[in-house]
């Protein structure tokens, strides 16, 4: 289940616009904890899945892989967001709220 939402999480990210792995981290720092060695894997899954594309742009003498969402990622992530709407719902049925 974390993959999934660890994937939502991503999505979001990207959904903002087109992003950069260390981006994507900070823009989540504060809302869950991911590593890069955790999100590598993430967007290769969700690249091969056609959820995102990427391309490579030289920034600073480096090059750098940028990310984007797709019409296919944007349904993945709605969808996402429903299943953490309804899972946040039995949570609060289950413990009020509370653990």
């Amino acid at each position: 289940m974390k993959k999934g939402i660890l994937d939502v999480c991503v999505l979001h990210a990207i959904s903002k616009g087109e992003s950069y792995g260390y981006k994507i981290i900070s823009d989540l720092t504060g809302v869950i904890e991911i590593s890069e060695s955790t999100l590598y894997p993430i967007l290769k899954r969700l690249e091969v899945g056609g959820f995102v594309v990427t391309r490579t742009a030289e920034f600073s003498g480096r090059l750098r892989r940028y990310y984007k969402i797709t019409p296919l990622g944007l349904r993945k992530l709605k969808s996402g967001r429903d299943d953490l709407l309804e899972i946040n719902s039995i949570y609060k049925k289950l413990f009020g709220g509370r653990l």
